[in-house]
């Protein structure tokens, strides 16, 4: 093997693994990840907050998770300290570790948190957006996309089955425990950046990235597909939610610890990493993507009605696998018809726009299902037949999208 292949070899592996520890650094430590149990416990349990205001504080927690369009636009056009990646990276996992580190000694007012947590989101946002930019860079430059976007995935996957089980487990403790775990894994990333990431300096190219960012705005304004992509998963994915009410039925009815929750979310995120691999293997590759759209939209939907069925601890382990598996397949279909919608030289930013709708409609959701429950006296299973309507309604909307995109596996 030549010396020039052995030094690609050997950059493509540095790159892997600062892919690897920053998507785990940027995944595990989120507050609605690795912090959710945990935050949720002490709403509930410390500040007595009703399933309202519990939703509305991580609606408003992850608030910078819907500006990240606008987040890689600064990165782009804005060097920091010479590079746009590494030092990103390092500012955001660093800025992560802090906030989390000072969360103990915060006082335990409801704004006073809050206020922490969007800090603790927008860390983890710059470093999201860097590692993504970052590698984008490196497979246009070096190859391996495929083996990136892979390690990607797999790292993802890992951070959210690891959260299950560790955040119920850290629920049990003080909560400085996971501020101390979650401010760890984000400092994680600038010994890596520092290291491993070498990177050109970069001279400040604001107004070119501005223009190409107001002629990219200008090709999605005009995008219909897109639009009607993103109509259909604002559909989706703002069927009243029930996350945060399940939360309180878990410990309020079914009387289960933070360590059996943790277990819910570890079989909910099993049965979605069954269906992704059914998806990509068998489903994305013998039906068209609208037979696969209309199908999993119906799976989903059905996973959401297997709550009406959710009065035991049995029940509840059986429901969370089955609606992990029915939600992660329509969710990976709404992905894959995003990836297509999305118009040719838009496409990191109209897919960081599309993922924007999604965050802001999921989380919106849950909080107004929480607030139907609290302020409008609506009965949980009502709930439930509302969210699982509302799924359905999106599938003979399949029917309308250009058959362009949809006809094809």
């Amino acid at each position: 093997m030549s010396s020039a292949s052995v030094g690609e070899r050997r950059v493509l592996l540095a790159a892997s693994l600062v892919v690897v520890v920053g998507v785990i650094a940027t995944t595990l430590a989120q507050n609605v990840i690795l912090g959710k149990i945990p935050l949720q416990n002490l709403l509930k349990n410390t500040l007595h907050a009703d399933r309202s205001a519990n939703a509305a504080f991580f609606f408003w927690a992850i608030f910078p998770w819907y500006l990240k369009p606008l987040v890689g636009l600064v990165e782009d056009a804005v060097p920091l300290a010479g590079t746009r990646r590494r030092s990103y990276l390092m500012l955001g996992g660093g800025l992560g570790a802090l906030a989390w580190y000072c969360f103990p000694w915060v006082p335990f007012y409801y704004a006073a948190l809050l206020a922490v947590n969007v800090l603790i989101s927008l860390s983890m946002v710059i470093a999201s957006t860097a590692i993504g930019g970052y590698m984008v860079e490196v497979a246009a430059s070096r190859g391996g996309a495929g083996r990136l976007s892979s390690l990607r995935m797999i790292a993802d996957q890992f951070s959210v089955l690891v959260a299950g089980p560790a955040g119920g487990l850290l629920a049990a403790f003080a909560i400085g425990w996971t501020a101390v775990c979650c401010g760890s894994i984000a400092l994680l990333i600038v010994p890596v950046a520092w290291w491993l990431l070498r990177e050109r300096p970069a001279a400040p190219a604001a107004a070119g990235v501005l223009r190409e960012a107001r002629a990219q705005f200008r090709a999605i304004g005009s995008a219909g597909t897109m639009w009607a992509t993103a109509g259909l998963a604002a559909l989706f994915y703002s069927a009243p939610g029930v996350q945060t009410a399940l939360f309180y039925i878990q410990q309020n009815d079914l009387h289960m610890s933070t360590d059996a929750q943790g277990v819910l979310l570890f079989l909910s995120g099993g049965g979605g990493m069954l269906a992704a691999a059914l998806y990509g293997a068998f489903g994305s590759r013998r039906f068209t993507l609208r037979a696969l759209l209309m199908g999993c939209l119906i799976l989903g939907a059905c996973g959401n009605l297997a709550y009406l069925f959710y009065d035991s601890a049995a029940a509840a382990r059986l429901i969370e696998c089955f609606n992990g598996f029915g939600y992660t397949m329509a969710e990976v279909a709404l992905m894959h018809l995003c990836v297509r919608a999305t118009p040719a030289g838009s496409e990191a930013l109209g897919f960081s726009l599309l993922m924007s709708v999604r965050n802001f409609c999921l989380y919106g959701s849950d909080w107004l299902g929480s607030t139907l429950l609290d302020r409008a006296h609506l009965q949980f299973h009502t709930l439930v037949l509302m969210n699982g309507a509302t799924t359905l309604l999106a599938v003979p909307l399949v029917l309308l999208l250009p058959s362009a995109i949809v006809r094809a596996p």
